[in-house]
Formats: C-alpha cells, structure tokens, sequence
C-alpha cells in the first residue's frame, strides 16, 4: 500500500510530542532529547548509520526509449526537511552512464513517458501534465491537472500518449454539485466521507475523476466524462481514438468497491462497457493489435479497497467477445500488474515468492510462464521495469545490499546492475546480511522467517550477546524478505539482530496460505511470530532471550499490540500505526470494508462483533507488563490515532510504562525523512533504556 501524497511541508520543528502530563517523567525527558528535527551531517562511519537515512537514493519507474538506447527514471530523494521528492534521470542503456534529465540537478516531478516517435518526453509535475524535447529542453506545461482526495488505492495510469503521438489523454478531478464539506453546520450524508489524504484535509472533497484529452500540438483540452462517477486508469487503443478506462457502476459506488472496464469513442464519446463482474478489474491495456485486453483481477464478490486476503491474477479479455481467460492461474502467488510486449505476444507481470518479487513472462495465448529475473538462486524484488521493443528490460529492483537501482534483465541471464545511485554513499560500509530460515508453527505448518544478523557477529560469537527485535509486517497481506531495510540496517549496526515472520496470511507463499488467517486475526498468525522468536533463539545462540524487543506497523502494530497481552518475554514493545480495538477500527478507518472481505460479512451480522472482541489486545490490557512507546501519524486515516489514544489511557490505568509519540502532517506510513530518522533513534534509544536499565 503502495502512495497517499498530498501532505504539506510548512511545518519545521520537533518531529514528535509526547502527551504527557508536567513535570515530564525521566523517560519522556530521555525522549525529549534524542529529537531530530533537521538535516543530519553525513558521516564516513564503516556502519550504516540513522544520518545514511538523507543521503541514500532509489530508482524507480523506468521507462525505455522506443529505441531502447536510453532509460528515463525516477529518482527520490530524502536530503531535505519534509516529504521526499523526485527528479527524473536518465541513463544510456549501453554504457550505463547515468545523469539527471534536463538539467543538472534533474527535471522535478515523475512518472516519465516517451512519445510514440521518441522525440518528446511527458511527465507529471507540479501543476499538470508537463512536456519537453526528448533531452529535456523547451519544457513547457500542456494541461492543467487537479486531483482529489477520494480513496482509490488500485488507480493506475493517470495520463498516456496516444499511439499516433497527437494526443494526450488524462485523469483530473472536476468539483461536484455536492454541498461543500467545510460549512457551518457540516451536513455528511456520503458514506465514504474521510478523504485518502490526511492534515490538513478533513473530508472527502467530493470532487470527481473525470477524462480528458489534451491536443498536443494546439493545447486545445477536451472534457471526454462527466456526472458523479469516477473514471480513471487509461490505455488508449491502437486505432488513437478509443479510450480505456475503470469506472465502479454499483449504484452505491462508496459502498460496494467494484472497478469494471469501459472504452470511450474519443470523437463521439459514445461509452461501451466490456466487464460486467462483482471482483474488481484494474491496470487494463490494449494489445498492440487491439484485439485483447490484459488487466490484474480479483473475482472475489467482497473486495477490500485496502489490503487483499486474494491473490490478483493477470487476465486477458477478447475484445470482441467479451470471453475472459484468467492467464496467470498456473501461478498460485500475487501477480504483479500485466505489461505488454511490443509485439504482442508476451504479458510481462511481477509475482511475489518467498520474501522476494521477480519477473515473469507469459504467453499471450497461454502457456508456461518463464521466470526473467532475478536469476533462481538470486535475491531481490522488481519495483517496476520496461521491455523496449528490441526485447531488453530495463528493471528497478532492490536487493539485500541496496535500494532500488537499475538493472538490465535478460531471459535465463544474470542481471547486469545499469546504474547504482548509492555507490558512493555505502562504499566501505558493512551492510548486514539478512538470512532466511523456516519453522514449523504449532500445527505443524511451516513458516519461513528473515533474521538480519548484525555485521562481524559469526558462528564463534559469545552466547547470549546480542538483543533481538522483532519487526512484524502489516498488511496483513503482505510480505518481508532479503532486501535492504534502513531502520534493520541501522539496528543492527547498533548490535541488534533483526527477526521478520512472513506468518499465515503473508502473501508469496501461494492462496491457501493467505486465507489461513481468515476469522482468525490476533491468532494463529500471532502464533506464528511467537515460534519464530523461539526457533530464532535455538538457531542462533548468540541471540540473548532476556533482550527481546517487539515492533510493528499497521496490521503489525496490532499483533504487537496483542503479543504483549499474550506473553511478557519482550522488555520493550514500539506499535507504529496500531490498532488495540478492532470495532472501533473498523467504523473509523477511511476503508470501511477491510473487516468484511476478512471476516465474510459486515461486523454487525453473524456474531463477528463478539469475535472482533474477543481478539482485540484492549480487552485483555490488564495481562500487559512489556513498556509500550505507542507512536501513530497524528493524521492517519486508514488506523485512526484515537486506537493509541484508547490504549495509552488502558496502559496507564493499569500501570504500565506508556509513551505516545505523534508525528505531525504523517498519515498511515511515516514519510517526512526527518521523522523517519527521528523514529529509529527514539526506537533504538526505548530498547537501550529498557534492556539496560540506562
């Protein structure tokens, strides 16, 4: 989840507040003074140090020329104060030279794409849709683009070059005739009526996605839909003048989340629907011949628009027929969205396995898949990629040893690394490897676990020497592998090791596996995460079992939230983004049908309110003694912060050691590249005070 933007950065200062009562306890004092609220220098350390966390860069979104020879990408950076920001690069396929685009420090914004001829470059900045020569030069805004606050988290292409190269078509938001949602009194009779984004945006601003095409020659726009409905992800058609894109028609479009297909005549305007189906349908394209759509699909009749317990398939559907073949079902794992070769006769996709993403191709007519990289045997997760028309592929991917960097991916080949923007930044560093193992649960089914060991520890290393936190996924539909985390790198430069369980429910491990944690939540799966601790401890003696530490995010907030009622083995327990009460949750999330697809109806029909209960870590807070530093996104809308708030009140009303830490302008998943770095050294400093007494 994978993606809210739109927070404002005017805010500079303290990274977090302690809600305490004065005079501040000696903890919240300790606290106080790791603060983080700048730039930290960067130093020549041989560890991976919090400071790292400004100067480390990603890759992401390639896209190739038409003639293959170069590659135009993102690039984010976290080297200010505030939200990270992209750069568009570029680089020569051939000698892998690598250079900000356009000018020297690189054209602001992302989302990069090559016209048809390859002689003009459209990317999305600031204000629109923006366009220049193919180097970057005579860079000028096309058209206007507005946005809203709607939740669509499956939303794909925003804009895309008609094949002719004469048009731009495009998504922008259009006002409602809604009453507005900032009044006196405030009237709400929309059921989805939190926004996506948080801070300083209360509710949904009702606006509407609605189509557009831009002349690019003239600059003349033309509004293609209207009404109260929401259209977006586009693809044009070979023949440049039908459209495809997604549009929910249930009659209560907030209610029931449900994408189908249409196309729309771009000259008459004249709309066709192609799917009629109760799953959601997202990422369509056209083949190149125009005859066949590919597109990620999920049948089931109740769908979350948050986290999926289905795997998506890729899917193709005959134009004409309207006959659909789900083509990825001899991979039983998540597919990634479906990319067409340029000839047709391949569907490129993503899937996850096993803590790791690699790519695939596929026959269009069906048949085997064929496993493009990583090569077997080799870790690390494909990000995104492109396939030029030659049959290179050009692939952001992560690995244990880096962020996201280019590589170039051959059929049955080893990847070459293209460009590597850190190279500099973690020469002569020591960077922890993660090692993968597995289990067996405590109804014998097997569970595989990622142990980051910290660096120069080994098999003759004294027992007992070495904490151990354990990081849980959120999710839960998720999953954790090999590749380069900065907050486990720098635990274990401190001396910790780092312990992930992909637990029943994670995804890569095939559909049976995510659907055991169905009704379930807060069992098995915690379950899972608690043998882990026990089979990390009898396979690396030097892990010390009385310096045990728990944390997690989201869905891994709650589980840590719920261990810690379970078992009083860890010191020191950091819930980020939790939930404590799952009926609470459930009716103040922006996405109100998580429960139900998890649970198979709504909360209050067939007894499921008494089992949400019965599995909420609120309940049972009088068994809690671990200290808890509950620290949430003082806008998060997906958890809401009153989940910490309700668990702070019931941890000090039992006596337990409680600090809440609110970030501001954050939402669900911390992004300001301060608070980041102030995060991991008030976290690390919690585990220190708590495993030391100091």
């Amino acid at each position: 989840m994978p993606e809210r933007s739109g927070y404002l950065r005017f805010m500079v200062g303290i990274a977090a507040v302690a809600l305490l009562a004065l005079p501040l306890p000696s903890t919240a004092q300790e606290l106080q003074k790791t603060g983080i609220s700048t730039v930290l220098p960067r130093t020549a350390s041989p560890k991976i140090e919090i400071a790292d966390l400004f100067y480390l860069k990603s890759a992401s979104d390639p896209q190739l020329s038409p003639d293959g020879r170069t590659v135009l990408f993102a690039v984010q950076y976290g080297d200010r104060v505030g939200m990270p920001y992209t750069r568009i690069w570029s680089a020569d396929v051939a000698t892998g030279k690598a250079a900000p685009w356009g000018s020297a420090e690189g054209v602001a914004g992302g989302t990069p794409r090559w016209a048809p001829d390859g002689k003009r470059v459209a990317w999305r900045g600031g204000d629109g849709i923006m366009i220049a020569d193919a180097g970057g030069g005579n860079a000028r805004l096309l058209a206007p683009v507005d946005d809203s606050n709607h939740p669509l988290p499956r939303a794909s292409k925003d804009f895309a070059w008609s094949p002719d190269g004469s048009k731009i078509a495009f998504v922008s938001a259009v006002p409602s005739t809604e009453p507005p949602m900032e009044a006196d009194p405030i009237i709400i009779t929309r059921y989805w009526y939190r926004p996506a984004r948080g801070w300083p945006e209360r509710f949904n601003d009702n606006k509407r996605l609605h189509l557009f095409v831009v002349d690019v020659a003239g600059g003349t726009v033309t509004q293609l839909t209207d009404g109260d409905r929401y259209e977006h992800s586009i693809d044009w058609a070979p023949d440049s003048r039908t459209l495809l894109f997604l549009q929910n028609p249930e009659k209560d479009q907030d209610f029931t989340y449900n994408f189908d297909i249409f196309t729309i005549d771009v000259g008459t305007k004249a709309i066709r629907r192609l799917s009629q189906t109760r799953g959601v349908e997202y990422a369509a394209s056209f083949s190149p011949d125009g005859r066949t759509i590919a597109f990620s699909g999920l049948m089931r009749p109740v769908t979350s628009s948050e986290t999926n317990m289905e795997n998506p398939h890729v899917w193709t559907l005959d134009v004409a027929t309207g006959a659909r073949r789900d083509l990825g079902a001899g991979i039983d794992d998540v597919q990634g969205r479906p990319q067409w070769s340029p000839d047709g006769r391949h569907l490129y996709f993503t899937v996850q396995s096993r803590g790791n993403v690699g790519l695939y191709r596929l026959p269009a007519a069906g048949g085997t898949a064929e496993r493009i990289g990583p090569e077997a045997g080799t870790r690390g997760s494909v990000m995104g990629f492109s396939v030029a028309r030659s049959g290179s592929i050009v692939a952001a991917m992560a690995t244990p040893a880096n962020l996201p960097q280019l590589y170039v991916l051959r059929p049955g080949g080893k990847a070459t690394q293209l460009a590597d923007l850190n190279a500099d930044m973690l020469r002569g560093k020591a960077v922890a490897e993660t090692r993968a193992f597995t289990f067996k649960s405590y109804d014998d089914r097997e569970i595989e676990a990622f142990l980051t060991i910290p660096p120069g520890v080994g098999a003759g290393t004294a027992a007992r020497t070495h904490p151990m936190i354990v990081n849980i996924h959120g999710g839960p539909h998720g999953q954790q592998g090999p590749n380069f985390v900065h907050k486990a790198q720098a635990y274990a430069a401190h001396g910790y090791a780092v312990l992930m369980v992909n637990y029943r429910g994670s995804t890569g491990y095939g559909q049976a596996f995510a659907n055991a944690i169905a009704r379930d939540q807060n069992g098995g799966e915690a379950m899972d995460v608690l043998r882990g601790v026990d089979a990390a401890l009898a396979q690396f003696p030097w892990i010390d079992p009385e310096r045990l530490g728990v944390e997690g995010a989201s869905y891994g907030g709650q589980l840590t939230n719920w261990v810690i009622t379970q078992t009083p083995r860890f010191k020191a327990a950091i819930p980020w983004a939790s939930i404590s009460n799952l009926v609470s949750h459930n009716y103040m999330s922006v996405y109100h049908d998580y429960l139900e697809q998890e649970y198979f109806g709504k909360p209050h029909t067939g007894g499921i309110m008494d089992m949400l209960w019965s599995r909420s870590a609120i309940r049972f807070v009088h068994q809690v003694k671990t200290p808890v530093l509950l620290s949430h996104g003082d806008n998060d809308l997906l958890v809401n912060p009153a989940e910490i708030e309700q668990y702070f009140t019931a941890l000090y009303d039992v006596g337990v050691e409680a600090v809440m830490l609110r970030y501001p302008r954050e939402g669900h998943g911390m992004r300001e590249t301060q608070h980041l770095a102030d995060f991991t050294q008030r976290s690390i400093a919690w585990y220190d005070r708590h495993f030391t007494g100091k």
